[in-house]
């Protein structure tokens, strides 16, 4: 072979700007591109022998080596693959954006399967020159009598190539590395890199640092080790379901993630039509209270393209951790971002669908320990239902909550039991020790509360009640008076409205709030008197605290907290028969009652508390002296 100089055909004389800087997002890009090279040129290897094409005398030791040598600055990636022949590296190397793999496809396409084949657009190889000055290849093609090639380009748009020395089948591209790639000659981060991107590629991959001094053992005598893969070439999501079990799961899970917390459950996705889709999502064990973002990667062939795409994993879905492969996804030229929304939602629904159906069939076959989960993954599913309407309608009817029991039961259940109440009204409580005594009245008079504590569920419920109109929530000191009367005790309306008068005018002065509410009534509760607010007005007031805090302008509530009377009550009895006096009984005895009833409400402000210890404390002395 004559020695040949020419000019690379492309379609911009700014060809290579335009690879440095925009169409790869990341500069580490190049070494995944280069592995997917020569992972292709294998299984189009293998897949020539399939077709009886060539015969490879049962060879079976394919790989990817990546050789390190930080003394020359070079980079070499080999493979022994099915080589290129001179004609090949002129047509698939010197006329850029020309892909190999595509054309493999279109030739070979009635005789076998496509899987596996990464390459699409021809540019991988050139991302080399992200990092490198200099990119050299020696390559030789398994066709019989085929010449050695070796080529090489300087980072413009000149070559040279000539016949070369590579004495066995399969290509290695040398970069020589520049000043923008000298952390790739570092072995720590090729190997993170490698790690990351192509964890699941389909034949080993050995990273080799040639000045790397040898392990010796206590007498100085090199020991042989066997070179270690940095691959999974068969990933657990490649197998189909039955074939799994519950240790492989976990082991994946762990060695994936680097998560040594087991997960609660998973979910094996293998789909073949409409698309092709493997993977494995799991549910971790989350925070209560931080939901921080899980983990999902997103793979094309075994190759690993990004973590969290939102265009193929639902918002919700994000809080996972999982490994999705789908091999017909539309990446653009830089195999990092999709370029078709319609194909990737139909891919998203599919997921969606899944999860739900997994959900579906927990809560139905194992429904004790779909309820031991739902501390775990309640806040989730809330988060689901709130960003996606069709999810909701997929698990609706499986959402279930915490009673204040510790059992758990679905809204259904939980108005059934209530069906001797007027309304279909569902209590729930935010705190269950400040609002103990609330729990506790509406329990004696059988309704159960249910434990609504995230700081979702506001939105949550509210979502519910747009779904539901005949279901209304409210908190357990909301206006429940009217569920708390002794309906056997005779009223006085006139009567107790002339006392009621005197009580207001009492607790106004004493509370130093002008627009409290005094409401007079006979209770079955044990209690001298609760304060209570209606569900809206309460709901109003968080939302412009809301508001507030995200530094909108200031916009106050009128509060419309009613202080109720037990009227059966002894203490009440009491204050309404000497509500004229000026005691020194009558001046402590209201302010004690208002602060016990505002106790279970919410919390006193620090000078409240203050002055509602000294007065305790001066009570309990007058009982005693």
């Amino acid at each position: 072979m004559s020695k040949e100089v020419g000019s690379l055909s492309i379609h911009s004389e700014n060809i290579f700007p335009i690879i440095k800087k925009w169409l790869y997002s990341d500069h580490d890009i190049f070494i995944r591109e280069l592995i997917s090279n020569g992972c292709d040129a294998i299984t189009k290897l293998k897949r020539l022998e399939g077709m009886g094409e060539i015969d490879l005398k049962g060879e079976k030791n394919f790989y990817v080596k990546v050789l390190l040598d930080k003394e020359k600055k070079t980079l070499t990636f080999l493979d022994n693959g099915l080589g290129m022949t001179q004609e090949e590296v002129k047509k698939y190397i010197n006329q850029i954006a020309f892909s190999g793999a595509e054309d493999f496809i279109k030739k070979y396409k009635d005789k076998g399967e496509q899987d596996q084949i990464i390459g699409h657009f021809g540019l991988g190889f050139y991302s080399a020159f992200m990092v490198a000055d200099v990119v050299e290849i020696n390559t030789l093609s398994y066709q019989e009598g085929a010449v050695p090639v070796h080529w090489r380009c300087e980072g413009g748009t000149e070559f040279e190539m000539e016949e070369g020395t590579k004495s066995s089948r399969g290509t290695e591209i040398v970069l020589h590395i520049g000043e923008e790639g000298e952390e790739f000659l570092e072995e720590y981060t090729l190997r993170s890199v490698i790690e990351k991107y192509c964890s699941f590629m389909p034949y080993p991959i050995y990273l080799e640092d040639v000045h790397k001094e040898p392990e010796k053992d206590k007498d100085g005598n090199i020991i042989i080790k066997e070179p270690e893969a940095l691959n999974n070439i068969q990933p657990l999501y490649l197998k189909r379901p039955n074939e799994c079990t519950d240790e492989e799961y976990k082991e994946f899970y762990r060695e994936t993630f680097k998560d040594f917390k087991e997960p609660l459950f998973w979910i094996h996705l293998n789909m073949d039509y409409p698309f092709n889709l493997k993977g494995i999502l799991y549910f971790p064990r989350f925070s209560p209270v931080d939901m921080t973002e899980g983990q999902i990667k997103l793979y094309n062939s075994q190759v690993f393209v990004a973590d969290n795409i939102k265009e193929v994993i639902p918002e919700f879905l994000l809080l996972l951790k999982g490994v999705i492969d789908c091999p017909d996804l539309p990446l653009n030229v830089s195999r990092s971002f999709l370029q078709n929304d319609g194909f990737a939602k139909k891919v998203s629904n599919y997921i969606t669908k899944k999860v739900a159906d997994k959900l579906n069939a927990l809560y139905k076959n194992e429904r004790e320990n779909y309820e031991k989960y739902w501390e775990d993954i309640g806040h989730f599913i809330k988060y689901g239902i709130l960003k996606d309407d069709k999810f909701y309608e997929r698990i609706k009817d499986i959402l279930i909550f915490k009673t204040t029991d510790s059992k758990y039961v679905t809204l259904e259940e939980y108005l059934e039991r209530q069906k001797d109440q007027e309304e279909k009204n569902v209590f729930y409580t935010t705190d269950q020790t400040q609002q103990s005594q609330y729990i506790q009245m509406l329990k004696d008079n059988g309704i159960e509360s249910l434990v609504l504590t995230h700081p979702m569920d506001a939105a949550f419920i509210s979502f519910l009640e747009m779904k539901n109109n005949h279901v209304h929530f409210k908190r357990v000191d909301s206006d429940i008076a009217d569920l708390l009367k002794d309906k056997e005790v005779q009223e006085n309306k006139e009567e107790d409205r002339k006392i009621r008068e005197s009580l207001e005018k009492l607790f106004k002065k004493i509370s130093g709030k002008k627009d409290l509410k005094v409401q007079l009534e006979n209770l079955k509760a044990k209690i001298p008197a609760m304060v209570v607010l209606s569900e809206d007005n309460r709901r109003m007031q968080e939302l412009m605290e809301r508001y507030q805090a995200s530094g909108m302008e200031n916009m106050s509530i009128p509060s419309e907290e009613t202080l109720v009377l037990n009227k059966k009550h002894s203490l009440v009895q009491y204050m309404i028969a000497h509500v004229e006096e000026e005691s020194e009984l009558m001046n402590l005895l209201p302010k004690q009652i208002y602060d016990l009833a505002m106790l279970s409400h919410k919390q006193l402000s620090p000078e409240e508390m203050t002055e509602f210890i000294q007065r305790s404390n001066e009570i309990l002395e007058k009982m005693v002296s």
